[in-house]
């Protein structure tokens, strides 16, 4: 099996909120959708953010659904600290719920994190020594 992924699934209580933040707040572009089961956004060269019906997510993977936010973090890099500030401030304006405001971290990054509608954690991070050189390779 290859190192890759290639869709990233979140299952969200209503579709059509989770669009709505992240097509219309957030201004990302749907790749394809079927109304109130799934909406696809590429996100990355080859990646899929999936927003897919919790019901039927669940009930094709085989789990119950669970008692709270599972733990995840859905991670964004920015070149600058400004970047994480100015990213923030959009996550807010297109409602998300700001759930860490920014701050330098001991490691020597500066994050924040947000909810969006349904709870799921994104990072907002500026990471001085991580970088991605021409051939998509991560270099740390």
């Amino acid at each position: 099996m290859q190192p890759r992924v290639d869709f990233i699934s979140l299952g969200v209580r209503s579709v059509a909120a989770s669009r709505r933040f992240y097509a219309e707040g957030l201004g990302w572009p749907v790749h394809k959708e079927f109304p109130d089961d799934v909406v696809f956004i590429q996100v990355n060269h080859g990646l899929i953010l999936s927003l897919w019906n919790a019901g039927q997510m669940q009930a094709e993977a085989g789990v119950d659904a669970p008692g709270q936010v599972p733990c995840i973090t859905l991670s964004h890099n920015v070149p600058s600290p400004a970047d994480v500030d100015r990213v923030m401030a959009e996550a807010a304006a297109a409602g998300a719920k700001i759930v860490a405001e920014p701050v330098t971290q001991p490691w020597g990054g500066y994050t924040g994190y947000f909810a969006d509608p349904d709870g799921f954690r994104w990072e907002i991070a500026y990471n001085p020594t991580w970088a991605v050189d021409d051939a998509g390779k991560v270099t740390v």
